[in-house]
């Protein structure tokens, strides 16, 4: 694993607390919907108490749907267990500063039960399982996160009060990579990117996108456990920069019939040497390691489409000609496709396009880690690139439901085999929740085809 080190030391943020700069600091961890929980310190108390000894949280946290509801079939936690507690220890290579909080600090943590054995089936340390399988190997994943989203004038607490409907969106037409578009609403991206900025993550860009209202700002590569780290806290921070703006943003995959709202993944491997191991003499400049583990990202699409569509609305996404992908295919620079490969020499990595806004990263990326790693375990042999239009050609779609992609993981022996029968059946139960409440409700749609015409 690569020695990461802090955007705050440990000694940097006694001198802050001493001089009265911070005074509360709060520790968090990624739940299953990849959302950060916890909670805020006096910052002093933190170092006397919390620093050293960690704390403590419900495990219910674990084992709740979207709407923080109490929920059955989860081995960890539920009513005839008592909701206890599991311990949220420091992870003081993410301490940070979130300037968009002023006197704040912020530090991820990893949970683990009383006895010290971590949580298996918490998302960051179903990351951290794959990581280590992968270090076993002699490489590193480096990855990057693209995560689009769309901006409206109304302010959180009105969309609510208007069910979501009705929104004026920042933008109003089409501004894909357009100056003025991005120009009109600069003040918030511009106060995003630059206290992300100060908050240890390194800032690329900024663009338009083809929704209304569509942007998304594009962080430095980096290694995989810290983008995932960095990806929570941007998504959060993103959120509250928003609201003290008096607008909203959200990353939900699909607010409406026009272009979702993507989040693609770029993964590559460094070796101990810090080179990278997926450039090669090989066709289209690719080492053996790469098309093994790329021939494994195919093997294991289907399977773990759960880990990169985790939701009811991730699926409408995927259909043709959306830029969302609906085929089993990797492509050079092919956006038709659900793999692309991109890049060459140094830059050579793949990008997976199923992943959308919602996505729990620390799930998506420990799914990509996984299935290279069956890959290249067994040798696959990578089929011919798709060259023309995946859209039309005849490959394997990819699930177009949540009950589908479910079923695939639930009864996916290479899932069994990377994340073990407990993490499969955490995950499988939390898709026949959120199953179950979609079933039960009545939606809008239902009450405009049916009240007067049926």
């Amino acid at each position: 694993m690569v020695d990461r080190k802090p955007p705050l030391a440990p000694e940097e943020l006694r001198a802050l607390v001493a001089s009265g700069e911070i005074d509360t600091v709060v520790l968090a961890f990624p739940d299953m919907q990849g959302r950060l929980q916890g909670k805020r310190f006096a910052a002093q108390f933190f170092l006397d108490e919390v620093l050293a000894h960690g704390t403590e949280g419900c495990n219910y946290l674990l084992a709740v749907d979207t709407d923080m509801n109490t929920v059955d079939g989860y081995e960890m936690s539920s009513w005839d267990r008592g909701y206890g507690d599991f311990a949220m220890h420091p992870d003081l290579a993410t301490l940070r500063r979130i300037p968009w909080n002023p006197g704040s600090a912020f530090v991820v943590a990893d949970l683990a039960w009383n006895d010290g054995t971590p949580v298996v089936a918490a998302p960051r340390q179903i990351l951290r399982r794959q990581l280590e399988r992968l270090a076993e190997q002699g490489y590193t994943a480096m990855v990057g996160t693209e995560l689009e989203f769309m901006v409206f004038q109304d302010t959180y607490e009105q969309a609510w009060n208007a069910n979501y409907r009705d929104l004026t969106p920042a933008n109003q037409y089409n501004i894909d990579y357009s100056l003025l578009g991005t120009g009109r609403v600069e003040p918030l991206l511009r106060r995003v990117r630059n206290e992300m900025q100060a908050a240890g993550l390194v800032v690329e860009s900024a663009k338009g996108e083809c929704n209304l209202g569509q942007h998304e700002i594009v962080f430095r590569y980096d290694e995989a456990l810290t983008t995932c780290d960095q990806h929570s806290v941007y998504k959060t921070g993103a959120k509250e920069i928003a609201s003290q703006e008096g607008v909203s943003l959200t990353f939900m995959a699909k607010f409406d019939a026009r272009e979702g709202n993507s989040c693609h993944i770029h993964l590559s491997l460094t070796d101990a040497d810090g080179h990278n191991a997926m450039a090669g003499d090989g066709p289209g400049g690719m080492s053996p390691l790469m098309r093994h583990f790329l021939a494994g990202q195919l093997a294991a699409l289907r399977d773990f489409s759960l880990l990169y569509a985790p939701n009811i609305n991730s699926y409408k996404r995927f259909r043709p000609g959306s830029f969302a992908p609906t085929a089993v295919a990797w492509g050079v620079d092919n956006r038709t496709c659900a793999l692309r490969v991109v890049g060459h020499g140094r830059s050579m990595r793949f990008e997976n396009r199923l992943p959308g806004g919602d996505v729990n990263p620390y799930l998506a990326v420990a799914g990509l880690v996984a299935a290279g790693l069956y890959g290249v375990e067994n040798r696959l042999e990578l089929p011919e690139a798709c060259t023309g239009n995946a859209y039309t050609a005849d490959f394997a779609h990819v699930p177009t439901t949540l009950r589908e992609a479910a079923e695939l993981w639930e009864n996916s022996e290479i899932a069994k085999a990377a994340f073990g029968p407990e993490v499969v059946a955490h995950y499988r139960n939390m898709a026949r929740v959120e199953l179950d409440a979609y079933d039960s409700a009545v939606t809008d749609w239902e009450l405009r085809r049916s009240f007067e015409r049926l």
